[in-house]
């Protein structure tokens, strides 16, 4: 689904599935140079990382393995609660791996944070974080992020696996939910 179909509960839209895809394209790239000669772990976190991982992935010119990981602060609100849980643990041991976590969003930090910590004392090789958005202006946890696809403007924004209430994941599109449909 695309904006065109919703437009009534979108303000606007920031970015295209072009302009998504073009960013993968570029950051996949920069992966590959990276990793060449590395075994690459890609965990991505659900629910919203299912579209970026799968069509980072593809972009890839390099082997990789995936794992996931299920993550809980939001519930079916707006803002972040500051409470993380883990719902689904790795499949796969890390330690020694070369490991690249893959987000959609990073908005406040405090779950990446959290996250950061607890797979660090799992003693990989490396640890890096890939993140399709950020929001610069909401980050109360900074945490080292070392591939970027956009900056977001801090409003509640959907599409391309962000959601709301479940919603809007599978918009290709990425736009500022309208304030009537979460209001």
């Amino acid at each position: 689904m695309d904006a065109s179909h919703i437009t009534s509960e979108l303000t606007r839209v920031l970015y295209t599935n072009d302009q998504v895809q073009a960013r993968l394209a570029e950051i996949a790239g920069e992966i590959d140079a990276e990793y060449a000669d590395s075994d690459l772990l890609l965990v991505g976190v659900l629910n919203g990382a299912v579209m970026v991982m799968a069509d980072l992935s593809r972009h890839l010119t390099s082997h990789v393995q995936m794992d996931w990981m299920a993550i809980s602060s939001y519930g079916s609100g707006t803002q972040s609660s500051g409470v993380v849980r883990i719902l689904k643990d790795l499949n796969t041991d890390i330690e020694g791996r070369h490991v690249l976590v893959v987000e959609d969003i990073i908005d406040t930090g405090l779950t990446l944070a959290y996250l950061m910590q607890n797979l660090q004392s799992r003693k990989p090789a490396s640890l890096e974080i890939m993140t399709m958005f950020r929001k610069p202006e909401a980050i109360k946890s900074p945490v080292d992020v070392k591939y970027v696809g956009f900056d977001l403007p801090n409003e509640f924004v959907v599409g391309y696996g962000l959601d709301y209430a479940g919603r809007y994941r599978n918009l290709t599109d990425v736009g500022t939910l309208a304030p009537h449909v979460y209001s």
